[in-house]
């Protein structure tokens, strides 16, 4: 049988989601769950990949079984194994044709500032300080250059050999309470990078060093140069996996 977790985790000391040979993995942890559980040796197949130090509430997996625990137990059997920062926030039967990466829809990715003349110790492990002020206004008119089907190739890693760069993002909003700063972000796929690039130019434009309609000549020259830095893991939360 075909069995799906939803996911949640903490990144920081994880050397991100997928399974490598010099560091401690997300995926690594739950295969060796799942191991010590059933006895078997899966293949773990995740929605996508997060980087080192990313979070997630909402990541998908699947992995084929023969062993007799019922699916929806899964959850509750793994979390007694698991780690106290990687947990299963639901478990069951899948459908058989169902693909945790290839059957996603849209992904939906938040990341989180705060402005602040110093570290906010209680913040800073899931957000990023900035000093500001940002101008949310202006950072929303340049977030609403995003959506579409576009080539995104701008806000591609420098070091990536992905050839097909083209994306849809269907929504991107930034929202602020406070001294925090929400980025909402749902596409039908990201690179490598790409969001945490998509904030930090947006970022540029909040702080005022470039107007909101320079994202679509960015966008459109194609230039990772152009865009903004990439801004660091922390920040950073895989909120969602839709699926049909």
């Amino acid at each position: 049988m075909r069995v799906f977790l939803k996911i949640e985790y903490d990144g920081t000391n994880y050397c991100g989601w997928q399974i490598q040979p010099n560091g401690n993995t997300v995926q690594a942890e739950i295969v060796k769950a799942i191991e010590t559980l059933t006895g078997e040796s899966v293949n773990l197949v995740g929605s996508g990949r997060t980087d080192a130090g990313v979070h997630a509430v909402g990541q998908v997996a699947h992995f084929d079984t023969q062993a007799s625990v019922p699916p929806e137990k899964f959850k509750q059997a793994l979390n007694t194994i698991l780690p106290d920062d990687i947990k299963i926030s639901e478990s069951g039967m899948a459908k058989e044709n169902f693909h945790a990466r290839y059957s996603a829809k849209k992904k939906t990715y938040i990341y989180r500032l705060y402005e602040s003349d110093h570290t906010r110790p209680l913040k800073d492990r899931y957000a990023v300080r900035v000093a500001g002020p940002l101008n949310v206004k202006k950072m929303n008119d340049g977030a609403k250059l995003l959506v579409g089907e576009k080539d995104f190739r701008c806000f591609l890693a420098s070091d990536s050999a992905v050839k097909d760069t083209v994306r849809k993002i269907y929504f991107a909003e930034v929202s602020e309470n406070g001294e925090d700063i929400e980025f909402k972000i749902i596409g039908n796929g990201f690179l490598y990078n790409m969001v945490r690039i998509i904030v930090g130019t947006l970022v540029k434009i909040g702080e005022g060093k470039i107007p909101p309609e320079e994202m679509t000549d960015i966008i459109e020259s194609g230039k990772r140069d152009l865009a903004g830095m990439t801004m660091p893991p922390r920040g950073l939360v895989l909120y969602e996996v839709e699926y049909d």
